[in-house]
């Protein structure tokens, strides 16, 4: 007798449900939960309940000892600089903390053999220095210890509220500084929690600080999409007892239905330029992929399958879209020509992919593949080679890059709770954030700026 395959619970809600039937037996139970009370709130407010807190569980192989010394004046912001600074780059993975007693400012030398006693070979110093007008003006200093020489300065002004934002793009600066790659420490993401029978969209900073609740509702949400220019989130919404997919401006909270269709709306998914939205609707029978103006209109079929067509997402290019389909069986990943045109198959081992993530950079595609009962995340090369595990949980989902392609944000269960986590293209680098009183789920990562 076949074992019953158990979905996590937001691939039940997003995934088509004629895909589902030949599955589970748990799915009408899942979708007759959606019969409650409407309950919807749009205004964004701080997210107290749904504050993140992060957990490393590995790093890279060869870590950068790095001392971070308190800034001068630091002590009369709410929370030291240097402390987040140094936070930021030891959550990488790639950055390792050195002791660093005292202040250092940028107009210091700093005696340099001494330094080098206390094995770092990279050194931050800094000041905070609050205006007459209120405005706090934040500098810092960068030195490679080893060469005694400077690696760069600058200066910015922000007001109290963007103290925080100032540390995150220091460590930015810093990261690029030493390792080459783009820092995303100041980026944003958005997830999903889900406090007893209540659902929260959150937006938080890319270590869970500073959360703040853009929707709170009664109903499910599922498959939250940043737009590239990261003021609006498309999403999906059960608020209405069927699945409808919205564009929210960040900064407002306004917003718009640009799915509501007979049928299933699900799956939102943003072209490159902003411009159009790739979504799957059932107004026509089965589960296709559509495509249409960012305000809902401009409607268009892509895809002409007789099986169910699901979850697309953009290449970085704009030029073609991934998409999930069980038009050979089981369900693979796919990619098709935006402007139309065949379908071709991607995914290859394993009988079960889903949930297509392609990385800025377009060199790979991240998804989860079904294991016997377990469902985990994989990354494969698009130029060629074998997809390769990067997780160590069972019950993967939402994949979701970094703006500069070198993590991955999911979710997974751990220990009995819904969790995100962060990883590595090769799964050696990873870290955990959980919050101490809701599940969380359905992450994606904001693209740079904001």
């Amino acid at each position: 007798m076949p074992v019953p395959l158990r979905l996590p619970p937001s691939l039940r809600a997003r995934l088509p449900l004629p895909m589902l039937r030949p599955i589970t037996v748990v799915a009408s139970r899942f979708f007759t939960a959606f019969w409650a009370a409407l309950a919807v709130c749009l205004t964004v407010i701080p997210a107290a309940q749904a504050q993140l807190r992060v957990e490393m569980s590995g790093v890279g192989a060869s870590q950068v000892p790095i001392a971070v010394v308190g800034f001068r004046n630091e002590q009369s912001v709410p929370q030291p600089l240097s402390q987040i600074v140094r936070a930021d780059l030891e959550r990488s993975g790639l950055f390792r903390g050195v002791d660093a007693p005292g202040v250092l400012d940028e107009t210091t030398q700093p005696a340099m053999a001494d330094w080098r006693r206390r094995a770092a070979d990279a050194l931050v110093g800094g000041s905070v220095t609050r205006l007459a007008d209120g405005r706090y003006d934040v500098r810092f200093k960068l030195w490679d210890v080893v060469k005694g020489t400077e690696l760069g300065a600058q200066s910015t002004v922000v007001v109290a509220a963007d103290l925080r934002l100032a540390a995150h793009r220091i460590a930015d600066f810093i990261h690029e500084k030493l390792t080459g790659q783009k820092g995303v420490f100041s980026t944003r993401i958005a997830y999903v929690t889900r406090m007893g029978k209540r659902y929260t969209l959150n937006i938080a900073d890319a270590d869970g600080e500073g959360g703040q609740i853009a929707l709170n509702s009664a109903e499910p949400i599922i498959s939250p999409a940043w737009s590239p220019d990261g003021r609006e989130l498309a999403y999906v919404s059960f608020e209405t007892q069927k699945a409808v997919v919205y564009v929210q401006e960040v900064a407002s909270g306004k917003r718009r239905a640009v799915a509501n269709f007979r049928g299933s709306n699900s799956a939102p998914a943003w072209s490159p330029d902003g411009q159009t939205l790739a979504v799957t609707l059932s107004r026509d029978g089965g589960s296709q992929i559509y495509l249409m103006g960012r305000n809902g209109d401009n409607v268009r079929r892509l895809t002409q399958s007789i099986g169910i067509d699901t979850e697309p997402v953009y290449s970085p290019d704009g030029r073609s879209i991934y998409f999930v389909s069980d038009r050979s069986g089981g369900p693979q990943i796919y990619r098709i020509p935006a402007a139309g045109g065949a379908a071709e198959r991607i995914t290859f081992s394993g009988s079960y992919n889903i949930s297509p993530a392609i990385s800025p950079d377009g060199r790979s595609l991240a998804y989860v593949s079904r294991e016997g009962n377990a469902f985990r995340l994989y990354v494969q090369d698009l130029a060629g080679g074998a997809p390769v595990s990067v997780s160590d949980t069972s019950d993967d989902e939402s994949p979701s890059f970094a703006p500069n392609s070198r993590l991955i944000i999911y979710a997974s269960r751990s220990q009995g709770r819904d969790v995100l986590l962060t990883t590595s293209l090769d799964g050696k680098i990873r870290s955990r954030l959980v919050s101490s009183s809701a599940d969380v789920r359905e992450p994606v990562w904001g693209p740079y700026g904001r």
